[in-house]
């Protein structure tokens, strides 16, 4: 895995739980990523590694900075440590540029539709900033989600791209503790249902689209099931997921384990208890595994079983690229007692 150790030269506050961390471009071994992916960054806290992945808020064709932004979690190690701790001037490293939420240009395609709640705003700005930048043809729609315009992450940056792109680009903001008056005719109360993206879809909408999904299930849901019934194909609508969606009933065949493990040569014997995955049980036994996403999405983690049985639980997306016994330790979960995993 390429690592790069980065320069902090701002922190920028967004909101109150939220803030743009900005790294310096390296001078010679620059960093390229592309609008919509994410940074890895490594931590060491209180003696042990964290990785996180955190989705570029910026640009490549638009900021000369690297930005990355970050909402404070409850009881969250790592955002709290950043919150709380980094400051200018430190140095962090990080993991090469991943991801696959990225923008798929395609000459039949005039219009993007952007939805996202909350911080899901964060990989959207950075494919909605680029897209502006390059494609003065394409016309891009966002609909955003928060409680009201003190908690919109990124409020300015949009309002300033609203005057520089005034007939390109659209926002509708959806508010659950909306103040609404007649000079906020784009700010709908409530949340983004489905008859309200219908509602949407049906005054704007245009047959060839790409439509760009980031936020909580339930707005993932809506959205879908609303495309899906007017005809939007399936190829044409990306969704980026930042959890596992465990279902109950998926771990009905799961039982607390006993594995091997071995790793960098080290045999390890390893307890995994029923609900967790393989990583996280080597991780709260201090190996330092490799890995990034946690969402089954990279393949940073990936272990090939070399006896018994494992299963994968929460996957998005299925992943064809993954030999017969390769599995993603992030999501994967021993189903009998001889397993045995190599690294």
């Amino acid at each position: 895995m390429v690592t790069y150790t980065l320069k902090i030269v701002d922190i920028r506050n967004e909101t109150e739980d939220t803030v743009t961390v900005c790294f310096k471009q390296p001078a010679l071994r620059k960093v390229k990523y592309k609008a919509g992916q994410y940074l890895t960054l490594i931590f060491r806290i209180n003696g042990r590694r964290y990785i996180r992945p955190y989705s570029f808020s910026s640009a490549p064709s638009v900021d000369k900075l690297i930005e990355v932004t970050i909402k404070r979690i409850p009881n969250g190690i790592v955002s709290n440590h950043i919150h709380d701790q980094i400051k200018t001037g430190d140095s962090v490293e990080v993991f090469e540029p991943m991801g696959e939420f990225i923008y798929h240009p395609n000459e039949d395609v005039r219009n993007v539709y952007f939805w996202g709640v909350g911080s899901g705003i964060t990989p959207l700005m950075s494919l909605i900033k680029e897209i502006l930048a390059l494609n003065s043809e394409i016309q891009v729609n966002l609909v955003y989600g928060n409680r009201n315009f003190g908690t919109t992450i990124f409020n300015h940056v949009i309002n300033e791209l609203l005057v520089k792109y005034k007939d390109q680009f659209k926002v509708w903001h959806f508010h659950t503790q909306a103040v609404l008056s007649e000079d906020n005719t784009h700010v709908i109360e409530g949340r983004i249902k489905e008859d309200r993206a219908l509602d949407i879809l049906t005054k704007i909408y245009a047959p060839e689209s790409l439509h760009y999904i980031c936020g909580p299930s339930g707005l993932k849901e809506s959205v879908k099931t609303v495309l899906n019934n007017i005809g939007v194909p399936l190829e044409n609508v990306f969704v980026e997921d930042f959890e596992l969606v465990k279902d109950p009933k998926d771990f009905e065949d799961i039982h607390t384990q006993v594995i091997n493990l071995k790793f960098e040569n080290v045999d390890y014997t390893l307890e995994v208890i029923k609900g967790k995955s393989i990583l996280e049980s080597a991780l709260d036994a201090g190996i330092e595994l490799a890995y990034s996403c946690q969402t089954g999405n990279c393949s940073t983690c990936k272990g090939i079983c070399i006896k018994g049985e494992l299963k994968m639980i929460g996957l998005s997306n299925e992943r064809s690229d993954l030999m017969i016994n390769e599995y993603l330790l992030c999501c994967s979960h021993p189903l009998t007692m001889d397993v045995c995993i190599e690294i």
